[in-house]
């Protein structure tokens, strides 16, 4: 075998294993099915996971992937441990206090149009120490920490949503 021929693989190997150590490590692509994320994220979208490695790095308002038994879930985090949740028509309130969700608006309006809420009322619910409370964009049609999920221990919280990066049309950042 040829010295250049050498190089070149040697080169390929190399780029093969970076990639390998990255994407076990740092960053995964994932697919949304569903629409419990709409309008924030579609059926099909491709999106980019940063793996978070430590409890701190997760934010309330941070987009996720959850590590179910025989599926993942996409959905945002609105409980943080030792927060209190409280819904009451349709307002969010966390540690008593009204929190502002914006990402709702498209959703709250198509339910108040057909004469429904879009959360039903729950709470008070203290999140325990090492779990989350999660809900999905789409409260309507979103299993999540309400209705079916539960509280979210640590252990299965993969990381958070950085990027669509498919379909191409519609790459952007997800905040």
């Amino acid at each position: 075998m040829s010295k250049g021929i050498k190089t070149l693989l040697k080169s390929f190997i190399f780029a093969i294993l970076l990639v390998a150590v990255i994407r076990g490590f740092f960053i995964a692509p994932y697919m949304v099915e569903g629409e419990s994320m709409e309008p924030t994220l579609h059926n099909h979208d491709k999106i980019l996971v940063y793996k978070v490695h430590s409890a701190a790095d997760y934010q309330r308002g941070d987009i996720i992937i959850i590590k179910g038994e025989t599926e993942n879930y996409v959905k945002r985090i609105i409980g943080l441990p030792g927060d209190t949740i409280l819904v009451k028509n349709d307002h969010l309130y966390i540690n008593g206090k009204l929190h502002k969700e914006p990402y709702l608006a498209k959703n709250l309006k198509a339910a108040r149009k057909k004469g429904s809420k879009l959360t039903n009322n729950f709470g008070p619910l203290t999140v325990p120490r090492n779990k989350y409370f999660v809900m999905g964009d789409n409260r309507l049609y979103s299993e999540d920490s309400r209705n079916g999920l539960g509280l979210i221990p640590k252990k299965e919280l993969v990381g958070k949503t950085e990027a669509v990066f498919y379909p191409l049309s519609q790459i952007r950042e997800v905040h």
